[in-house]
């Protein structure tokens, strides 16, 4: 990987690994629609909306790999996603196919399981349960990236990220935090292991929730070296019945009517319990 192409070039999740790949790679091209900041000498911007089919195609022309972080971060209504992270996901894809890279690390998110109960213990084999349209939109990326490499032998490895703030502020965000150096850690190994096909992990430091097992990343050659609780700063305490029962949290309060629901792994009804 000596050419390393980042959608969503001048967002923050990049601006991070932009300080890791600097000194590994040939070149880092970052393409947004907004200009990236501070450019070392070894990197370039390129101007270019993910809903433009040509504008990827030339995005990418002459990479070695590509880092698709870019799209809507957070839920929006449906024509919005569907034009920037469905198509635009699409279109990063078939632009990777046109120019010959063959090697995608996909930005997913913990909300394509976000309806799991934090109750349980998911893997990436688990069935998603995506917990708004954000998170259906990452359920999405991770069926191209499985159709893409059937199609045309590009290798993804979907990274199911949980939190990727500076610091966890809440419990729910310990469960689920990683930190700077650990993302890198699991980006490079989707960029360089030669094992992947289209394989999703699970993107989290070490922390005692026990929320998801993943020998996948493991056996990739994952070790996080950061703990959350290490870096834990409880600054939100208070969540609604549904935030709080969900792996998900905020995000499934999203349009909900309120009634926690639960269903098995058969995708039958779980009954509420009768109160005593």
């Amino acid at each position: 990987m000596k050419r390393i192409a980042i959608t969503g070039g001048a967002g923050r999740i990049a601006t991070q690994l932009r300080d890791f790949l600097r000194p590994v790679v040939q070149h880092i091209r970052l393409i947004d629609v907004r200009p990236a900041n501070a450019l070392a000498s070894n990197e370039s911007f390129f101007e270019g909306n993910l809903a433009d089919a040509d504008a990827m195609r030339a995005a990418l022309d002459g990479m070695d790999g590509v880092i698709h972080l870019g799209g809507l971060p957070n839920e929006a209504g449906i024509d919005d996603m569907l034009q920037t992270n469905i198509l635009g996901t699409y279109n990063l894809y078939d632009a990777a196919r046109a120019t010959g890279v063959n090697r995608v690390v996909f930005a997913s998110s913990n909300h394509a399981t976000g309806f799991y109960p934090r109750s349980e213990t998911i893997t990436p084999f688990d069935v998603p349960r995506p917990d708004t349209r954000y998170g259906l939109s990452k359920c999405w990326g991770e069926m191209v990236a499985g159709f893409y490499y059937d199609k045309a032998g590009i290798s993804t490895l979907s990274i199911r990220i949980g939190n990727a703030a500076a610091y966890p502020n809440s419990e729910r965000t310990a469960a689920i935090w990683i930190s700077p150096r650990d993302l890198y850690q699991l980006v490079w190994i989707g960029l360089t292991q030669p094992e992947i096909a289209a394989a999703v992990v699970y993107g989290v430091s070490r922390n005692d929730s026990g929320w998801w097992r993943d020998e996948t990343a493991e056996r990739l050659g994952y070790r996080p070296q950061d703990h959350s609780h290490d870096h834990l700063r409880i600054e939100q305490a208070t969540e609604s019945a549904v935030a709080a029962f969900f792996q998900g949290g905020s995000f499934c309060e999203t349009e909900h009517d309120g009634q926690v629901r639960q269903r098995d792994r058969n995708g039958l009804i779980i009954p509420r319990r009768a109160e005593s």
